[in-house]
């Protein structure tokens, strides 16, 4: 499997042109933030955005399996997300919350901590629900934490750990969340965020789109935290945190198939389409490919590999909201947002969906002519 080099180096990060952050805001009533997932799977809305005129068709997540062809190929990201959010306490009795950011060895991890005074180096955090950890050091803004004596994480975790649900959730995680913050196919632990396109479907949704000439594909992303977090400075400083990624031969074979056969790659999430695009930034056709990605899809890249896009609604001002923009269109983007408020759709993460495909072509006065490969 070939190694992956950070993709911040790669040549077209430097040849992005400048765009306004102000241009990927937009107002949300509050009302609108899904704070619970629909009883079922497949009752989620799905938003049909054409690639043509910008013009908009109101369907049900059960409509989904007609919109692929048969030689199409569905790619889905299998990360499983980790109770990865933990309460405990300091030696002087101070309350502490600590959520895993990335799981570096069955002892250590990377994680975030909150406390009214942050712990130093050598501090003792007692797990409420049992279990002990210690702050080994500092990795940039993330603390590095070891488990005490015998324990190791996974056990911890699986003991007292939480559903690290998003912060615009607005209540704590119960027992529903442990299923349904879940897509049916998560296989490899590693996320602290639902890859959040995935949860509409079911196993039988599944079984029908493979039975009707799809091919069903799986990479892997865990997914940080850091998704969450809108852009608060200029967008030539904004760094992306990093994410692991990893695309077997299965994936790179079904993908290259595809394309070959005039199938369309249906990536099935943000996270997809960047990992894809990620592994791409090292040539076509694709190749097995794991390590880090830092990717920043914003105006002026071009999108390589997919073509359609099942998406969630995103977060103003955020890097994902600016990536969908990147693949359909600003204009058209921006729009179907103001439609999916105006009929009162469900957003983010326990929300409604999106259909989105890569116009041929299309004028926005924020995707410039020269690519972002500077041709």
């Amino acid at each position: 499997m070939r190694a992956a080099r950070s993709t911040s180096e790669c040549s077209w990060s430097a040849t992005i042109a400048p765009v306004n952050l102000d241009d990927f805001d937009y107002q949300l009533p509050e009302q609108l933030i899904a704070q619970f997932p629909r009883p079922s799977r497949r009752d989620a809305r799905l938003l049909r955005v054409d690639a043509g005129d910008v013009s908009f068709r109101d369907l049900v997540i059960g409509d989904f399996p007609s919109l692929l062809r048969p030689g199409d190929v569905l790619v889905m990201n299998d990360t499983r997300v980790i109770p990865a959010r933990l309460f405990a306490h300091k030696t002087t009795g101070g309350a502490v919350e600590i959520l895993i950011e990335r799981v570096l060895t069955t002892q250590r991890a990377l994680a975030h901590v909150r406390a009214s005074k942050a712990p130093r180096e050598g501090a003792i955090l007692s797990i409420d629900g049992g279990g002990q950890l210690f702050v080994a050091g500092r990795q940039d803004d993330l603390f590095i934490l070891e488990c005490t004596a015998d324990g190791d994480l996974e056990s911890l975790m699986a003991r007292s750990g939480h559903v690290p649900l998003p912060p615009y959730i607005d209540r704590a995680d119960e027992s529903s969340d442990l299923e349904r913050y879940q897509t049916v196919y998560a296989h490899v632990p590693g996320a602290v965020a639902a890859p959040t396109a995935g949860l509409h479907f079911d196993q039988a949704m599944l079984d029908d789109i493979a039975a009707s000439g799809v091919d069903l594909a799986h990479l892997t992303l865990h997914v940080g935290s850091a998704t969450f977090r809108p852009i608060r400075g200029p967008l030539h400083q904004h760094v992306m945190h990093a994410e692991q990624i990893r695309l077997d031969e299965d994936v790179c074979r079904k993908i290259n198939h595809a394309r070959r056969s005039g199938g369309r790659v249906v990536a099935v999430g943000t996270t997809v389409a960047r990992a894809l695009e990620s592994a791409a930034q090292h040539g076509l056709p694709l190749a097995p490919y794991e390590g880090e990605t830092r990717l920043f899809i914003r105006p002026g890249f071009d999108f390589q590999v997919v073509d359609a896009l099942l998406t969630n609604f995103h977060l103003p001002r955020s890097t994902l909201l600016m990536l969908v923009s990147t693949f359909a269109g600003h204009a058209r983007v921006l729009a179907a947002y103001a439609h999916a408020v105006a009929k009162q759709y469900r957003f983010f993460s326990y929300g409604d969906a999106m259909w989105l495909e890569r116009p041929t072509a299309f004028s926005d006065h924020l995707h410039p002519v020269a690519n972002a490969h500077g041709n």
